[in-house]
């Protein structure tokens, strides 16, 4: 109940003077897409760009995240830019029978003319879900202009026979509605239909623009494999930093992508008492960690923290390690009772449990 409360508050903060939001459409060979920028651009440095799940847009998707309050040095820092996906934006218009929706491959291909139309040459690109697979799908076409990426529940494979068989038997029985809150939560928190789970339900159970989320839902339901493969050309070239929920519908997925990656490259971030949606339930932990990415890639170098700390019982070896071999894979467990974690490159993979 205590992190509900944190994202009420959140909810609740009012914008910095210079973050008043400005929301602009764009045309794209695949379609109208509509985003909001918040900030001004910063000489030298990226945009963040986010992309939601399915069943949410940019607010109900990353507002807790981005109005915690010690996010608010970061956005003092970057501008960033919220893409809703086609259709997902508040007040959106019921697509017409038989549109065809965009697939994921080409919704990373409408990027372009974003960051074109804004002008921005490059983005740090943070991603929940499908929209995590988007701008990995992105990154894989665009690597010059993607200098790092925060992926939350990605899920790198296409769907399996099995997956499929069970994904159809699970419709029979199941609403849309339903369906999508089983992959934005995991069992245990929709058994608990805690007031946040209730809050999402509502969402999506009475969203004007259901049928649009079908389709977005249908859209990722029928991604393509990114072939993530360690030491070969398909991979992700920026640093990376993988999140996802212990317990999390999609933990498995995210380990399995995380062992597909370039370690030195790569930091993996397991979060306890998150659940499937740690910008939700975890954003203060959360923000830290994005912190010490963003100081790994240089920027922020002065940034105070105090949320995130090193485990007692991790090992000195291990410390070492990371700084005497910088091709080897490191693995810390965190606590929130211990000492502050060392900030540093993101080149090491870094399983936390925080």
């Amino acid at each position: 109940m205590a992190e509900l409360q944190e994202v009420q508050i959140t909810e609740e903060k009012p914008l910095l003077p210079g973050q008043t939001p400005e929301t602009h459409s764009v045309e794209t060979p695949y379609g109208s897409i509509t985003f909001t920028v918040y900030g001004t651009p910063k000489p030298k440095r990226p945009a963040i760009l986010t992309y939601h799940d399915v069943g949410l847009n940019y607010k109900s998707c990353f507002q807790p995240l981005f109005q915690f309050v010690d996010m608010q040095e970061i956005i003092q820092n970057f501008v960033r830019v919220h893409v809703d996906a086609p259709g997902m934006e508040e007040g959106a218009p019921v697509f017409p029978l038989g549109y065809q929706y965009p697939s994921l491959d080409q919704l990373a291909d409408m990027i372009p003319c974003i960051l074109q139309y804004l002008n921005f040459s490059t983005i740090i690109g943070v991603g929940v879900g499908a929209g995590a697979y988007v701008l990995s799908r992105y990154a894989l076409t665009h690597p010059d202009t993607v200098e790092g990426l925060v992926l939350i529940n990605i899920d790198p494979n296409a769907k399996g026979w099995m997956d499929w068989a069970a994904h159809k038997l699970t419709g029979l029985t199941s609403s849309i509605p339903e369906m999508i809150l089983g992959h934005l939560f995991s069992q245990e928190e929709l058994s608990g239909n805690s007031e946040l789970i209730q809050k999402y339900r509502n969402i999506i159970t009475h969203a004007p623009n259901l049928e649009n989320i079908e389709l977005y839902w249908n859209s990722y339901n029928n991604r393509r494999d990114l072939n993530f493969e360690r030491g070969s050309d398909i991979t992700l070239k920026c640093p990376v930093m993988l999140v996802v929920g212990d317990q999390a519908p999609h933990e498995d997925a995210v380990v399995e992508c995380n062992s597909k990656l370039d370690p030195t490259q790569t930091s993996f971030l397991k979060m306890a008492d998150s659940g499937g949606q740690p910008q939700l339930t975890q954003p203060g932990k959360l923000t830290e960690a994005f912190k010490y990415f963003l100081q790994g890639m240089g920027y922020m170098a002065s940034s105070c923290m105090t949320r995130l700390s090193r485990s007692r019982t991790a090992s000195l070896t291990s410390a070492a390690s990371l700084d005497g071999n910088r091709s080897r894979s490191r693995t810390l467990s965190q606590s929130s009772e211990s000492g502050p974690l060392p900030s540093g490159p993101p080149g090491h993979t870094m399983e936390v449990s925080c």
